[in-house]
């Protein structure tokens, strides 16, 4: 066995991977023609994502998280769902002035209780739900003014305009992540989750 000690001067610090444990306190989804969602008793799970959703795909087309290509570009679907906190939703709300911000409104699938700083895990962290599906994250989901309107429109806010401006500032880092299908099955709520996060280290080359 290699001596831990024996390190290069110039090699990053990697932390160990680590197991947390979550819950499922809600489930939701979208029909295809609107990204907001519903809440639903259970939700299906295909290698496509959810089957109808306004996300399901085993592609997408790309739009302005993906400048490098020109936009409409076919590719990989990695945002199959949408994973948000209860704790996080509540920052965001606070920060713009509201009482709640719903899971629905922002189009989230998922709502996972129990994760310290959900939005904060590292990409390739892998959720283990009890009934055997799995998901893995691809990493946050950057908060949108699309988003930040429908909040405003549900919230009853008077300026919609400024809600969806106000949005991505209050909620950057907050916002949830988004993953996809690595292994389906059904989700259901209060189920039980095993959320393996993996090594991690800073690249600085």
């Amino acid at each position: 066995m290699l001596d831990p000690t024996l390190r290069r001067e110039d090699e990053p610090e990697i932390l160990p991977g680590r197991k947390l444990a979550a819950r499922v306190a809600g489930i939701y989804t979208a029909p295809s023609d609107h990204f907001v969602t519903r809440a639903v008793e259970t939700l299906p799970l295909g290698f496509e994502g959810i089957g109808g959703d306004f996300h399901a795909g085993h592609t997408r087309r790309s739009g302005g998280r993906e400048p490098w290509y020109p936009r409409g570009t076919e590719m990989r679907n990695e945002r199959q769902l949408s994973i948000v906190a209860p704790d996080e939703l509540a920052i965001v709300a606070g920060r713009m002035g509201l009482s709640e911000i719903k899971p629905e409104w922002i189009g989230a699938n998922l709502l996972l209780d129990g994760v310290p700083m959900l939005s904060m895990l590292p990409s390739g962290t892998m959720l283990f739900f009890k009934g055997g599906v799995t998901i893995k994250i691809d990493g946050q989901n950057a908060p949108c003014r699309i988003a930040g309107r429908s909040i405003a429109e549900h919230a009853g806010m008077a300026d919609h305009d400024a809600g969806s401006l106000m949005f991505p500032k209050a909620a950057k880092r907050l916002r949830g992540l988004v993953g996809w299908v690595e292994k389906p099955g059904a989700i259901f709520a209060d189920e039980e989750v095993s959320v393996r996060v993996p090594e991690q280290w800073i690249y600085r080359a």
